[in-house]
């Protein structure tokens, strides 16, 4: 079993996700997006979407990007 680093639960279905050559175990996708998912720069909320990148700052969406002072709001496709 394998102990996820988010809680803390030891967890025979356990499962790692790899992102820039870190490897992090957790025992849910819960438990995955607290620690890997950013963070709307405006709002506060976990991006799990596409969300919106713009002047070096995540946001979760258009609305968050206006109210922060991006003019031009455009996802990447």
């Amino acid at each position: 079993m394998a102990r996820c680093e988010t809680c803390g639960n030891d967890y025979y279905l356990s499962f790692q996700v790899v992102t820039a050559s870190h490897s992090h175990t957790f025992d849910s996708f819960e438990c995955a997006i607290q620690k890997l998912a950013p963070v709307c720069d405006h709002c506060g909320v976990r991006i799990i979407g596409h969300g919106i990148e713009a002047k070096d700052a995540f946001y979760c969406c258009a609305h968050c990007a206006r109210s922060a002072g991006v003019v031009a709001v455009v996802d990447h496709v």
